[in-house]
């Protein structure tokens, strides 16, 4: 060989060195997924394959000292397979660095972190989010969250939660899509796209992780991490689909949730991790505890950690969220022949495919483009995008008499410990948001209305009498910044301030932790002190608005029945206080619909549209009390707002309900349509729903169930023909076999503007 030769021949090695060093994303010589896992994997010592199903926090790292922290020293010794809520691409990128280029396999990390709705740009809460009844805007609100995450190096997500819930005692329900498994599905499937787009291995799609599987929704009394109990028919037919509907979607991770299902925590529970996840619906992804979830399961009574973490393993988990659990027991339950080395393979593999998905073993550096950080996040763009969201998921409640809109000029005294506090906007789980940031509703109010309405404010009160209970529900910087004057000086200050208004605009509820994880209520009513300050404000006889801000269906009975327009805001994220005030003004003519019942008492609770009739039904026979029937003797069956319920400033109306053909067979499809029309003053948007109901099954049905929906844009005065089309999948229900079945016989549809339509038709199914 000559000179020249050797020389290129040394030098195209110590290129492909360095390639393979760094992870030079033009390196197209990479092997296919299952071949380079494969050998990656065969590489591995034991150690290092329980390194990566170790998932600690960040911890002690900070930017410029990460090679330092006691987590840095075990990713170099490759006891670490992820880390998450680390937050910068500048961390991000120094500790992926220890991975890359001192562990001895190089074998990049993946960071994870809640981005539940919205990364700095905040969306609303997911449960006002669904209440836009659109999937693009709601796929959209994902996929800005992905762009702004993976600019900062984030690369998983922790979301969707798609938990059913029929409970609002329960706090988590603010996190979720509502009671209904039809919607709760579709909004699931959006939010996979969203978040995981279609090629994984973009820069700016980020890996999804639908949770909490399974049931986290319905614990018993609505308390957090509870005992939670019911049929498998009642699983298959109104609790599992969202998250099947995630695995169909492709989502790549699925996190298990804490509380017990069948009498074993999901955590350990092999039913449900393989037989339903893996066999049934034939998920390939991996599964992620959730936080300490193998180590809770010593409290659930299950044995010591190492028993719990060879259980975990065995039901099919293949990473230990903290509790390293994994990294700690495994060796010991191989020696003792609890778990096996295949098992352990097969779990290091499932999170070896996700890290090639991403792209990381092409470049473990993709995420961290330290100019994408500087561009691409909190941009005009996306707030613009949040603000007409979060408008989208605004609920009029009640406007009696056209309070509402408001017009932009007089005087408006807005008061309220929520109108001024813009910590609170973005609601729970909003952990990379600024909160410095968020648009408050006051600042949104005097921007909006501009320079021809005057703008009086007052606090009014504090969030409730008790400071102890105030501190509880305002953690993580999310102050209401107590005002230590007494309540009468609070209040005086505001009647001062109303009496000079011609319309006074309350701004009450819950502050944004009175609901989220770990805020179960047992009493459902706005907090005292504000129930107080409103009858007063109403005492002045001007007309009120309730801007109503919580997490939850809340009893507003009393509002109800004293107020004259209720506006619920849930918590519309970092551009609330300008969507808000949008609706306020009529710029935006608020279009969205209730995804959970809103109760009158919570005796009534779990309460839902789709629930079953009884042998003793009540009837018709509504706010009557009739012994020896199904109803109270202290209160009304029905709730104060039903599921699909929100008002517009304009009205439709439904007529001429058609059917396509009265009989189908399982191999057809009829067609069924409605005509709406816009009766009334304003342009708007309306969701019409469809809902059927099985007659006679083999098991007992409900008595409505939603099957389709379409949101459409009617100027005023405008008709439009809509039509649906009802296929068997439509008629489908789990039956006792469990057995995804239709069965012949008579079905009613309801098309209307909620679930309590009786504009209906029917058709038969034969065989």
């Amino acid at each position: 060989m000559n000179t020249t030769k050797l020389l290129l021949l040394l030098l195209s090695i110590s290129f492909i060195g360095y390639s393979q060093k760094r992870g030079n994303k033009n390196d197209s010589k990479i092997k296919p997924r299952a071949e380079f896992v494969a050998d990656l994997l065969s590489k591995m010592t034991l150690d290092e394959k329980l390194g990566q199903l170790n998932l600690p926090t960040s911890g002690d790292i900070t930017t410029g000292a990460a090679s330092s922290s006691n987590v840095a020293k075990k990713i170099e010794e490759g006891k670490v397979g992820g880390l998450f809520n680390i937050k910068s691409v500048q961390k991000i990128k120094e500790v992926q660095k220890i991975a890359v280029e001192k562990s001895r396999l190089k074998i990049p990390l993946i960071f994870g972190m809640d981005v539940i709705h919205g990364y700095e740009t905040t969306f609303p809460i997911p449960l006002g989010l669904s209440c836009t009844w659109d999937m693009n805007l709601i796929e959209r609100s994902a996929q800005i969250a992905a762009q702004e995450a993976s600019a900062d190096g984030i690369n998983w997500t922790f979301s969707p939660m798609v938990d059913i819930s029929r409970d609002p005692r329960w706090g988590r329900i603010s996190e979720g899509s509502g009671e209904d498994p039809y919607l709760g599905s579709q909004i699931a499937q959006a939010m996979v796209r969203g978040y995981q787009g279609n090629d994984l291995s973009k820069n700016n799609t980020i890996l999804s992780c639908v949770k909490h599987f399974a049931l986290y929704g319905a614990p018993e009394a609505g308390r957090d991490y509870n005992t939670v109990d019911m049929s498998k028919i009642r699983m298959y037919n109104d609790y599992f689909p969202p998250y099947k509907a995630a695995v169909d979607a492709g989502v790549g991770s699925v996190m298990a949730s804490f509380n017990e299902v069948d009498g074993v925590p999901a955590t350990g529970n092999k039913w449900l991790m393989t037989d339903v996840l893996r066999k049934q619906w034939a998920f390939k992804g991996f599964v992620v505890t959730d936080f300490t979830g193998i180590n809770e399961m010593v409290d659930h009574g299950m044995g010591d950690l190492q028993t719990v973490s060879a259980l975990a393993l065995n039901a099919g988990v293949e990473m230990d969220m903290v509790g390293e659990g994994f990294l700690t027991t495994l060796k010991k339950s191989i020696d003792e022949k609890k778990v096996s080395i295949a098992q352990i393979d097969n779990a290091v593999r499932l999170i070896l495919e996700a890290k090639y998905d991403l792209g990381l073993f092409h470049d473990p550096y993709r995420y961290c483009d330290i100019k994408r950080s500087k561009t691409d996040i909190y941009t005009t763009s996306n707030r613009n995008e949040a603000r007409n969201t979060a408008a989208q998921s605004l609920v009029l409640l009640k406007n009696q008499n056209q309070v509402l809109p408001l017009k932009k000029s007089g005087t408006i005294a807005l008061i309220g410990p929520l109108a001024d506090a813009k910590e609170n906007m973005s609601g729970t789980w909003s952990v990379a948001t600024k909160l410095e940031n968020s648009i408050s509703l006051l600042s949104g109010v005097k921007t909006v209305a501009g320079n021809s309405a005057t703008i009086l404010y007052a606090k009014g009160s504090n969030l409730d009498y008790d400071a102890a209970f105030e501190e509880r529900a305002t953690m993580f910087g999310k102050t209401l910044h107590r005002d230590h004057r007494s309540d009468q000086e609070l209040l005086a200050e505001a009647l001062k301030i109303a009496n000079q208004a011609d319309v006074i605009v309350a701004a009450l509820g819950e502050s944004a932790e009175l609901s989220g994880e770990s805020s179960s209520r047992t009493n459902l009513e706005i907090p005292k002190a504000q129930k107080d300050l409103l009858n007063e404000l109403l005492k002045t006889g001007k007309p009120v608005v309730l801007v109503l801000f919580d997490g939850r269906p809340l009893v507003l009975v009393e509002e109800n029945q004293k107020v004259p327009a209720i506006l619920n805001a849930w918590f519309a994220g970092s551009e609330a206080g300008l969507a808000i005030a949008d609706v306020l003004f009529g710029d935006e003519n608020p279009s969205g619909k209730l995804t959970t019942t809103f109760p009158r008492s919570v005796g009534q609770i779990p309460i839902y549209y789709s629930a079953k009739n009884t042998g003793r039904p009540l009837g018709n026979k509504e706010g009557k009390f009739e012994k020896f029937k199904s109803n109270y003797i202290d209160e009304r069956n029905e709730p104060l707002f039903p599921f699909g319920y929100g008002l517009s400033y304009t009205n439709f109306s439904y007529s001429n309900l058609m059917i396509s053909s009265p009989k189908m067979t399982k191999n057809e499809t009829i067609k069924v349509s409605v005509e709406v029309t816009n009766t009334g003053n304003f342009d708007g948007k309306e969701v019409v729903q469809l809902y059927i109901r099985d007659l006679v099954g083999s098991v007992t049905r409900p008595l409505k169930e939603l099957k389709d929906f379409k949101k459409i844009v009617l100027k005023k005065g405008e008709k439009q023909t809509l039509t649906f089309e009802i296929t068997v999948d439509k008629l489908k229900f789990y039956n006792s076999d469990l057995n995804f079945v239709a069965e012949p016989g008579v079905f009613e549809v309801f098309i209307g503007t909620d679930s309590t339509t009786n504009n209906k038709i029917s058709f038969e199914l034969i065989n």
